[in-house]
């Protein structure tokens, strides 16, 4: 018996709960995207798949809603795949394994991948059906959202006849979100040289952040522990005499990273030093706890050293420089709020995965503007730095922003429902996040298109969550939608 076989809808759990036994995670999509056109052929409807992994499943209109106009079902079956520190789980072997309580699905250690296995499950859950009214429906399940929507920007979409969607991706009830920003993925390139030295190894850590998406996240004053690590090493180089061999942190563009690290190197002779380096260490780690205290309580500096002297390879003083540089000036987190909406974010950027490599020093950011000029502006700022520094940039996975439509009869039609529904006005809002809604806009004149979904939290982190009555009342809210359009 599964951990979720007793919620309703059981359809809409059963399809989760097999999901989340699948892995999952972006570039390693091929294993659900077959369970997709198993299950497809197991209900006789018609599919494709592309060499993307991209599925796209049809079912036509139940009894009266035959010569309606069909309706675009969409959500992407990719997951971002974090863990906590010790959590054992190969992303690319194993799903995630769920845990219940008090009406709360959470992962153990690990995401729970409900954004947006929600929305595969919905969408199965009525493709499966037998007795939910509607129209003829085209669901198309993406691939690779989390890491720049490249299926949803690779899909041929001349197949699809709808012009009216349901995007299945947001994270909060209540919500119907009819625009959001565009974005692209930005990473440096600063080359390294280095020297084979001998020492004693000590590795730097900062760890205990909240992270979370880059997009929704963004404006919650939260710590990025690549920045963070720039910043400290600065002050660090001001009193001690250290070789940096190597720095890395954080595992995806778009998720604010949590924990990074420096590994550096001590000359044999500075055996002393290394004990004040500790104190000193300890002391920032305290000025970080204060500064943070709000956003991330368990913020802390953290230093490991190895046992006896070594020969390992450092790099030199002036490519040590030049990475300390770019991670202190390099630009991060909020760069403009929006003058014409109140509280949004109208341009970002997040250092998001921070790698050496044997010969460069990668950074790379998750770009966000609703303002397409701002957005290139932004680009133009770090390719200024990281020229002056010797160092190249390149950009990749490129979406546009999806602009707000003024006549929606989709927009208006879901809100009569949700009123119906719950007796209030759900909030009708522009996100700063990315949404595929931008491309499949711009692939389908004329796309009247809303961005929905159930509450949950603290999604691309370990803290994952999923509410339960929420995901009933959402389902009953898109049941109900469906319904009515004809």
């Amino acid at each position: 018996m599964g951990i979720l076989t007793n919620l309703e809808p059981k359809p809409v759990f059963q399809y989760f709960e097999e999901i989340c036994g699948i892995p999952h995670g972006s570039s390693n999509t091929k294993e659900i995207s077959d369970y997709l056109v198993a299950f497809a052929k197991k209900h006789d409807l018609r599919v494709i798949q592309d060499d993307k992994n991209n599925v796209i499943i049809w079912k036509e209109g139940t009894a009266g809603y035959e010569e309606t106009a069909p309706v675009l079902l969409q959500g992407h079956m990719d997951m971002v795949c974090e863990k906590e520190e010790g959590v054992e789980i190969d992303f690319a072997k194993e799903g995630v394994r769920l845990q219940l309580q008090d009406g709360v699905i959470t992962a153990q250690g690990t995401t729970l991948g409900g954004d947006d296995g929600i929305a595969v499950a919905y969408m199965l859950a009525i493709l499966s059906s037998t007795d939910i009214p509607h129209p003829p429906l085209e669901a198309v399940f993406t691939v690779d959202e989390e890491i720049g929507m490249l299926g949803a920007a690779a899909l041929d979409a001349s197949v699809l006849k709808a012009r009216t969607m349901l995007n299945i991706d947001s994270e909060e009830e209540g919500y119907l979100l009819v625009s959001c920003a565009g974005g692209m993925a930005v990473t440096v390139h600063l080359p390294v040289q280095k020297e084979k030295t001998e020492g004693i190894p000590v590795t730097l850590t900062v760890n205990g952040l909240q992270g979370g998406h880059s997009g929704v996240e963004i404006d919650k004053g939260r710590g990025n522990a690549n920045q963070i690590l720039g910043r400290i090493l600065y002050e660090l180089e001001k009193t001690f005499s250290f070789r940096i061999c190597e720095v890395s942190g954080g595992l995806k563009d778009n998720a604010i990273p949590r924990q990074a690290e420096a590994k550096l190197l001590f000359a044999s002779s500075d055996q002393d030093r290394i004990v004040e380096f500790k104190a000193a260490v300890k002391e920032l780690s305290q000025i970080l706890a204060k500064e943070y205290r709000q956003t991330d309580p368990e913020v802390e500096l953290a230093v490991d050293s190895g046992d006896g002297v070594h020969t390992i390879p450092v790099m030199t003083a002036d490519t040590a420089e030049k990475v300390v540089a770019a991670l202190v000036c390099l630009p991060g987190g909020i760069q403009r709020m929006s003058a014409d909406v109140e509280g949004l974010v109208q341009t970002s950027l997040n250092l998001g995965i921070l790698k050496t490599e044997e010969d460069e020093v990668s950074f790379s950011f998750a770009v966000r503007s609703s303002v397409e000029t701002e957005k290139k502006e932004l680009v133009n700022r770090i390719s200024c730095l990281v020229t002056a520094l010797g160092g190249t940039v390149s950009c990749s996975g490129e979406y546009p922003a999806w602009e707000y439509r003024q006549n929606s009869p989709l927009r208006d039609r879901m809100v009569e429902v949700f009123e119906e529904q719950y007796g209030r006005k759900p909030v009708v809002q522009a996100i700063h996040a990315g949404l595929e809604c931008g491309l499949f806009a711009g692939k389908l004149p004329g796309l009247d298109c809303v961005s929905f979904g159930p509450d949950m939290k603290d999604i691309h982190t370990p803290k994952e969550s999923m509410d339960v009555e929420s995901v009933r009342r959402t389902w009953d809210y898109t049941l109900e939608v469906l319904k009515r359009l004809r």
